[in-house]
């Protein structure tokens, strides 16, 4: 019963990222076409850069809906243990590819303020403009959207892919910069957003990355999580103290491994009864642990340990 519970709630999870991408992938190949043409017509070399930027984040939400697939796939025998870790490989592949647009954007931004400002640049149309508002608040949005389902099924790969979002959303800003900077007599203001728009997405790239990481290497999960824990196994009737609390990270779920204290004197039935009931009731509470493993010790006040040194 629990097991197709849990089977239920991850196919749930793959539906929900299965359909934000696809979504994400229809908007950003319609950005890119809207943008291109405006980019051409509209004379702005900076709306055609920043239409191929959207043009890439396809490649980017592919890697998630890899990482997601394969992540979710049963246990094996190669694999008892499941496949989780997975998406944080597809959440590492993301971040490198959001870092190297972040360090081009800031590269082309810099070559264009040491080079020869002095040359004669072709003003853009308003049509480039309307473009990037257009864009901004489309990228903002797909970023929001993104960001609620990944957070909805704990995802660091979906979560990345929201940050790809909110990079496109900030080159728009750039592209609007320079385009009304372009238009004012200031062409030199597209440059100097672009280096700044750099290090923002430079920022969430490392954060990203970080995160991806700690769930690799079994990172305990955060202290107001083990608090939360700890009151709840206290709470079980039967347990008499926590002797051992360890938790890990394993990719977007969490392994617990926990040593329990109780009455010397109660049967070996009861005591595995006791130790049920913690073990379903973590699961229980909190959805992303994937497995609690439960170990009884027996119970002895402090008296009789000193009694048997």
């Amino acid at each position: 019963m629990e097991q197709t519970k849990i089977k239920k709630a991850n196919r749930n999870d793959k539906d929900i990222a299965m359909r934000v991408s696809t979504v994400s992938i229809m908007v950003n190949l319609l950005l890119s076409f809207f943008k291109l043409m405006a980019g051409i017509f509209g004379a702005s070399g900076a709306m055609i850069s920043d239409a191929i930027h959207s043009a890439s984040d396809v490649f980017s939400t592919f890697i998630v809906m890899i990482g997601v697939t394969i992540s979710n796939k049963k246990s094996d025998k190669e694999h008892p243990y499941g496949h989780e870790r997975l998406e944080c490989v597809a959440s590492i592949i993301l971040a490198v590819v959001l870092l190297a647009t972040g360090i081009g954007i800031g590269m082309n931004g810099i070559q264009k303020i040491i080079s020869d400002i002095d040359n004669v640049i072709e003003v853009p149309k308003s049509m480039a403009l309307i473009a990037a508002i257009v864009s901004i608040l489309v990228k903002e949005w797909m970023y929001w959207y993104t960001r609620a389902a990944a957070k909805k099924i704990n995802s660091g790969a979906l979560m990345a892919d929201a940050w790809h979002h909110r990079s496109d959303a900030l080159s728009s800003i750039g592209a609007f910069i320079g385009i009304f900077g372009a238009r004012l007599g200031f062409p030199v203001l597209d440059p100097i957003a672009s280096v700044v728009i750099c290090i923002f997405i430079g920022k969430a790239a490392l954060d990203i990355f970080k995160d991806a990481t700690d769930k690799m290497v079994d990172k305990s999960c955060d202290e107001e999580t083990v608090k939360k824990m700890r009151s709840l196994m206290m709470g079980e009737t039967g347990v008499k103290g926590i002797d051992v609390l360890r938790t890990r990270m394993f990719g977007a779920k969490i392994y617990v491994d926990v040593e329990i204290s109780v009455d010397e004197n109660i049967l070996l039935k009861e005591a595995h009864e006791i130790a049920e009931q913690v073990h379903e009731a973590i699961e229980k509470a909190f959805p992303q642990v994937k497995h609690c493993m439960v170990h009884v010790n027996p119970f002895m006040e402090e008296k009789d340990i000193v009694n048997r040194k």
